[in-house]
Formats: C-alpha cells, structure tokens, sequence
C-alpha cells in the first residue's frame, strides 16, 4: 500500500495492494494503524455509499466547522472522477481544487480532510461510491459550491451533468465567503 501527496496539503491518494488470482481479488480498504502512517490520524464515525449513473455529478459538499467533516472516499463499482475544493478560507491554495480518477479497476481513494469540499462524476455507466466520514452528517452545516463556479474552474469532461435540485442550486465560492459561517473553515495563521 502506498500513498502520495497531492498539490492540496493534507488531500491524499491512498493506492492499496490488490492481490488478484483467478478467483477474484482481495485488498485492504482501510486500516488505522497504515492510515496514521500516511499522516491520516482520524477517527471515522459514519459510512456512506451512493449509487449513481453515468453522468450524476454530486458536489460540491461540504460541512462547515460546526459539524467537520473530512472523508476516505474509494469506488467499489465503476469508476468516477473524484474532486476536491480547498474551502479553507486563508489557506493559500484557498479555491484550488484537486482530481483523480478512482474505480473497482484501480481501487485508489482518496482522503478529503475538514475544510474540502468534495464532489465526484461518474464516468462509467454506474457506479458504487464508499466513503469514510470523520463526523456526523449535520443538515445545519452542510453547504454546497456550485459545481461549475468560474473561479474554481474544475475542468469537468461532462459539461451537462445530471444533478440534484439541491447541486443545481450551489452558491458561488464568492457567496461562500460572504457567510457568516464562512469564518468556520479559516485557516490559523
């Protein structure tokens, strides 16, 4: 198992070995101790998985500091394109964001610490997304950056995906920053 980091401090891709025989594969997908290893000293409270087809783009989510959230995201089924957006205010990457492929085939995660937003599109035509929460899912905190805000400029291969209501409606980064909640995902100095 091996894991490298991205342009984004803290943001992580984790490549777990995968022993495959003729009967299948077996791999690892998580292991505290590897983990703390790799700089990912969390606890992880809650479990997720969606289920998608091609074309869904779902993000980008966030919870502010009221309730953080950071997630070990890994595809158990197909294969999307994984983001991650530096909401922390101050940070000097502050906007930037980060993607990488992730699939049943390659078996990568990614670790999507407090203070990203997150988001993912499904390249495949379904897909199966697991991820690891270090927090519990807060309705009050919860937020969502518009998938295809300009100052971000994710480089999206699907420039009409299918969305939610609710990631239709994401505010800009700009918005963001004009909430009094924004101040949550400042980073000390």
């Amino acid at each position: 198992m091996t894991a490298g980091p991205t342009a984004l401090r803290g943001v992580i891709v984790i490549e777990p070995d995968v022993h495959r025989d003729d009967r299948g594969f077996f791999l690892e997908t998580y292991s505290r101790r590897r983990y703390v290893d790799f700089g990912i000293d969390v606890e992880f409270l809650q479990d997720n998985q969606s289920h998608s087809m091609k074309g869904v783009l779902r993000g980008v989510h966030y919870q502010d500091m009221s309730a953080p959230m950071g997630k070990l995201v890994h595809c158990a089924a197909g294969a999307i394109m994984d983001v991650a957006v530096d909401l922390r205010v101050g940070s000097p990457t502050f906007g930037k964001w980060f993607s990488t492929e992730l699939s049943a085939a390659n078996a990568h995660q990614l670790f999507v610490p407090v203070g990203f937003g997150h988001a993912f599109l499904v390249l495949s035509d379904a897909a199966d997304v697991e991820y690891k929460c270090t927090g519990y899912y807060e309705k009050a905190a919860e937020g969502v950056i518009a998938w295809d805000d300009p100052q971000i400029g994710i480089d999206w291969p699907e420039k009409r995906p299918i969305l939610s209501r609710r990631d239709s409606e994401g505010m800009s980064l700009n918005e963001y920053m004009k909430r009094p909640a924004f101040s949550y995902n400042r980073v000390a100095r």
